[in-house]
């Protein structure tokens, strides 16, 4: 069953009865219908967001990052929920639920993530040098915006070329922003489930992210990004398991 939120700007899927003890939030690009099997599986009453700019959910009023959803959530959605609860989020849901943990410690029991890129890789590629001589020559006037946005939906990652209007702001926004300190305080139990063939977040970065929260445990699946699609029930054994750690 369909519910909204935040005068209907905010649309979630509400699976089984009664108070929802889980929230769900999806990736970059995705909806809720990601962790339908899951939800399936766990059987209990939870809601499966569509974040802002996706699904049905309308988009943010101006660019947000990772933290500015959280701070939305919160007001908006947890506010409404009997605390605590089990909040699971996958890559870009990821950043938002360490963001939710961080702020709303009395709202958020515990936290099962996957496939987030928390932390920037050292080695991360540079844009390729054509598009460096295009930016520049952009910034010095030299070329004009309409030349631009061709090198950018040339050389721009698929995300980047498939966003419009304030959601490639979103995009751009959320890429220079940092996670570092919310990772820093979260104080709930984690569960990090990770695909080791995860190439949008690497391995290291769930590596790195069990030693950066206090309470973490990793499990390793031979999967790609898309663990939710993939393994359901992983993903349902990891919340039973981070429930009985609070």
């Amino acid at each position: 069953m369909l519910q909204s939120f935040a005068g209907g700007r905010l649309v979630a899927e509400r699976h089984g009865s009664g108070e929802p003890t889980l929230v769900a939030l999806h990736g970059w690009g995705r909806s809720r219908s990601d962790y339908a099997a899951m939800l399936a599986l766990l059987g209990e009453p939870a809601l499966a967001v569509d974040l802002p700019g996706f699904g049905l959910s309308a988009p943010p009023p101006w660019p947000w990052t990772p933290k500015d959803y959280a701070a939305f959530f919160a007001e908006r959605l947890l506010a409404t929920l009997a605390a605590p609860v089990v909040v699971v989020g996958h890559s870009f849901g990821g950043r938002v639920a360490v963001h939710l943990a961080a702020s709303c410690p009395e709202a958020v029991g515990a936290l099962v993530l996957t496939g987030v890129p928390l932390f920037r890789e050292p080695n991360a590629a540079r844009p390729v040098l054509a598009y460096r001589v295009v930016r520049a020559l952009s910034r010095s006037g030299l070329i004009g915006e309409r030349r631009l946005e061709a090198a950018r939906r040339r050389y721009g990652s698929a995300d980047y070329r498939n966003a419009e209007g304030v959601m490639r702001e979103v995009l751009v926004a959320s890429l220079a922003a940092s996670d570092d300190d919310a990772v820093a305080s979260v104080r709930c139990p984690v569960a990090l489930v990770w695909g080791a063939r995860d190439t949008a977040a690497p391995l290291s970065v769930a590596e790195r992210a069990q030693v950066a929260f206090r309470r973490a445990h990793l499990e390793v699946l031979d999967d790609d990004h898309f663990v939710p699609l993939h393994h359901p029930e992983a993903m349902a054994q990891a919340i039973a398991s981070v429930r009985g750690e609070r």
